[in-house]
């Protein structure tokens, strides 16, 4: 599929560049694997799961999941169940995939939905929260999950959610589909964001608030960082805190 040039990112890249903690995640990983599904929907809040497809579910254009995504699909899909569990892809289920063949064929293949949406990411949340209905009374209920910062990540941020950033899937050979600008532009994201210059530490240190997840310190989200049974009991101890501290102001 050839995509079309992204003019809402390009619009928003003037406000990234005066904010540029809009790039910013609240949570990077790997991989999907390694975030802790069950504390996102028991501790912040979070009702629903949007995922990015290519090089965060599949290798690019394809319709498999990959072998290290397949863990974190299966427990995404058991916590939150098939209905809120969505692909938000830049090419399939756009204006580029033409029928939404591309769409339909995901959907039957992987049995994931894909949200129909004319304006590509960093836009779209009006098709988002219709395609979640009564299930979803605000954006702060969504997890925005992808490996690009100024499409997945800024999209999430603009409207609250709760933004988990993935290293790319694939590379090499595996990843010889991909598509080249979207390449070029995602590693000289990473480097801005995450490499060792004062520049990408000031950034990070100006990472978003989200409404309820209380930062990876005091609720850690990814796996690595602790069992899940840890996550939960620190996660409950913050929140108690949280509430005795409302009732006494």
């Amino acid at each position: 599929m050839v995509q079309s040039i992204n003019t809402k990112a390009l619009v928003t890249l003037a406000s990234v560049v005066r904010r540029p903690y809009l790039a910013a995640p609240h949570v990077r990983v790997a991989t999907i694997s390694d975030v802790n599904y069950t504390a996102l929907r028991d501790q912040c809040g979070i009702r629903a799961v949007v995922f990015d497809k290519d090089n965060t579910l599949t290798a690019p254009y394809a319709t498999e999941v990959h072998p290290n995504a397949e863990v974190g699909l299966r427990s995404a899909l058991d916590v939150f169940g098939h209905s809120n569990v969505a692909i938000l892809s830049n090419s399939a289920g756009t204006k580029d995939d033409p029928g939404y063949e591309d769409a339909g064929r995901i959907e039957k293949e992987m049995g994931i939905a894909v949200i129909r949406h004319d304006e590509k990411k960093p836009g779209g949340l009006e098709e988002v929260m219709k395609h979640f209905g009564d299930d979803i009374s605000d954006p702060s209920q969504l997890c925005m999950v992808g490996d690009r910062l100024l499409t997945d990540v800024v999209f999430g941020n603009l409207f609250g959610m709760l933004t988990v950033h993935c290293d790319p899937l694939c590379s090499g050979e595996e990843n010889k589909d991909d598509n080249k600008v979207a390449s070029v532009v995602r590693s000289g994201e990473n480097t801005i964001m995450y490499g060792n210059w004062v520049g990408g530490r000031a950034i990070r240190r100006r990472t978003m608030a989200h409404a309820v997840w209380p930062g990876e310190e005091k609720c850690p989200l990814v796996l690595n960082s602790g069992d899940a049974s840890d996550v939960a009991e620190s996660c409950d101890n913050d929140n108690a805190a949280t509430d005795s501290n409302v009732e006494l102001n």
